[in-house]
Order: structure tokens, then sequence, then C-alpha cells
């Protein structure tokens, strides 16, 4: 009950459960291992990290406002045109300024049920009614989005790959979801983890976007570019969409050292790809070992893993996560996702890797 008294927030934002990150303290661990937020095994490029010191004396001044530098380099390295891109501090903030853009009361958003938790917190931000659609197999269902879409529907989120799953949609499934859709519903792809992405049936959103009016695409550096502590991401979009997000964005929304670092890590290709080499390698080894304890893993094509676990006491996903927590290493439980006996895994270091495999092998009653 809110205190008349006081200053009253807007309608249903007391109704929004807030954002919990993962953890990143284990008790009586000085240095815990975190691996519960999908940041990079490897961390940032030491390229992006020099371009960020240099700017350490002048963070006195504002920055580029419209971010220019780094929309130039980012339409160079994927082929798009700059004037179609819009920074942000994470995609994050892109994702709340297409709600406030586009959604709002008596909107409805769609996103698959176990989608990331910020489009219904957005959603719910800007007075709209999140939808939250049933999946097939922990993956996207496009017939079941589409037997949801109403009137009153106006954007459809799809993280693609998905977090926590790490499933995907391949192009051709996209693709149909597009074309179903009513043209005044604008899809969002999500596809903060695309530069993990092995498969040849999948594509980011690019194609989608170049070729129609209300598709966007959002991306990110905190993932494989390990660039999280900065805030940094960019969206893809058509000219009249651009220019909605323009008119609403903060007029500095992304800070001068995040734009430094943004444009070396894009031109460190040999990083990016030692980083994808090591997730692609390490992400099937932690798959193949933990199956082997009679463990579940949802197959995952991210720099993360869905691990399941029995009800048997002594084996949830509770005792594993107090086991591994004890021993230093944090993984991310995800209730908040309606798995509650799972646990997501980010892709580590090798010595994090084989820490997390010997403890559940201790918890599974296996030998090692």
């Amino acid at each position: 009950m809110v205190d008349a008294g006081v200053p009253v927030p807007g309608p249903g934002i007391l109704d929004i459960s807030p954002y919990v990150g993962g953890e990143s303290q284990a008790e009586g661990v000085e240095r815990p291992i975190r691996l519960a937020s999908n940041e990079s095994a490897l961390g940032p490029s030491p390229k992006a990290i020099a371009a960020y010191k240099t700017l350490a004396e002048e963070i006195h001044r504002y920055p580029d406002g419209g971010a220019d530098k780094l929309r130039e380099v980012l339409g160079r390295h994927h082929g798009l045109d700059p004037a179609r891109i819009v920074c942000g501090a994470g995609s994050d903030e892109l994702i709340a300024l297409l709600q406030r853009a586009y959604a709002g009361p008596g909107a409805e958003v769609l996103y698959s049920r176990h989608g990331f938790l910020m489009y219904s917190i957005g959603a719910m931000a800007v007075g709209a009614t999140p939808v939250a659609v049933p999946e097939r197999n922990l993956t996207a269902d496009v017939d079941a989005i589409l037997a949801r879409v109403t009137e009153r529907t106006r954007i459809v989120f799809i993280a693609n790959p998905n977090n926590p799953t790490g499933t995907y949609l391949p192009f051709d499934e996209v693709q149909r979801l597009r074309r179903a859709l009513p043209k005044q519903v604008l899809l969002v792809l999500d596809a903060a983890y695309a530069e993990y992405v092995r498969r040849n049936d999948y594509e980011s959103g690019i194609e989608l976007v170049a070729t129609s009016e209300n598709v966007v695409m959002t991306r990110t550096f905190s993932k494989i570019y390990g660039l999280a502590g900065l805030r940094l991401g960019w969206l893809y979009g058509p000219a009249h969409v651009v220019d909605a997000i323009n008119r609403i964005r903060g007029p500095f929304n992304v800070n001068a050292p995040s734009i430094a670092a943004g444009v070396a890590a894009l031109a460190d290709t040999a990083h990016l790809e030692h980083s994808r080499q090591h997730n692609e390698k390490w992400l099937a080894w932690l798959t193949e070992e933990i199956r082997k304890l009679g463990l579940k893993v949802t197959p995952s094509v991210g720099n993360f893993i869905l691990i399941h676990f029995p009800e048997a006491k002594g084996k949830t996903a509770k005792d594993a996560d107090a086991l591994l927590t004890s021993r230093g290493l944090i993984l991310r439980a995800v209730g908040a996702y309606q798995l509650p006996n799972a646990l997501r895994m980010s892709v580590g270091t090798e010595e994090a890797n084989r820490g997390v495999v010997a403890t559940l092998t201790e918890l599974m009653g296996k030998k090692g």
C-alpha cells in the first residue's frame, strides 16, 4: 500500500518485480569464479582496453551525442547503412526505448515464455501488458506466437539465440513469423549472442531488417566482445524506427570510453575469433561431460548452457547451487524464468569449466 502523503508512481510500476542480475559474491570466498552472467570467458580485446585508457584524461568532455564513429565502424564491419544504426547504453536501453516509442497503455507486448526478463519489465514500465507465449521444447514457437497476436499487439520480441535456454529459431522460421505478423506490429530480434552461433540456418536479423519496414535487430558488446561493464549496444532498423528512437533517447546516452573501446574491439578480429573458438570447444565439452553425469542439458548455440536437475533430495538445482557456491563457482538460478530446477552456466575458462564438472560429479555421486 502506497502512502498517499508521498509521490505515487504511475499505474503498474509497483507491480514490477525488479530485475536481479547474476550473483558475484560467494560467502567465504575471496575471488569467486563468476559464471552467472554470460560474460566473456576471455575478457575484452587488449586493443579495447588500451582505447578505453586513452580517454582517461578526457572524461570531462561530453561524448559524441550520435556515436558517429562507432556507427560508421559498425556499418563497415557488417555492411550496413550507419544512418540506420542507433547506439545505446547496452541493448537493454534500446529495448526500453523501443517499448517507450511503440507500446504503452492498452498495448500488448509478446515474448516467448522463457525469454529475457527485460521484455516484460519494459512493457509494464510503459503501461503495456506483457504476454508470455508458451514454447515448444524450450524454443520459441512461431505458431503459438501468431495465435496470440491481437489488435492490441504492438511488439513481438524474439531473443535469438534465447537466454536462458540457448535455443534458437532458424532463419526460415523467423521469416515465416515476420510474413504472418500484421505490418503495424514491430518484430524485435534480440541477437545478443549472434556472434557465437555456428549454424548454417541461422541469421541474426540483418537480412530481415534490410527487406522489411517492421523489423529491428538489437546487438550488444557485452558478450563476445567482453565489454559488459561499459554498457554498450546498438540496433539496426528501418529509417522511420531509427528516427523515432533518436527523438526520445538521451542526447549523450553512450559514454566516450565505451565508444572508443567498441571501435577498437571491432577492429580486433583475431581476438573475436579466438573467443569463438574457445567457446565452441568448451561448450561442446561441458555439454558432453555434464550429460555423462545423468543430467539433462538443453542444446545451446550461445556461450552458456542450461542444466536441468532431478527432484531427488540432495541433487536438486538448489542443492547444486549451494555446493557450487561453497566452492566459489557461481552459476545462475533461473527460477525467475520459470525454470526452478535448472541452473544456467556461462562457458568459462578451462579451470572454471573443469571445476564445475568436478563439483557436479561429486553432487551426483559419480566417480571422477
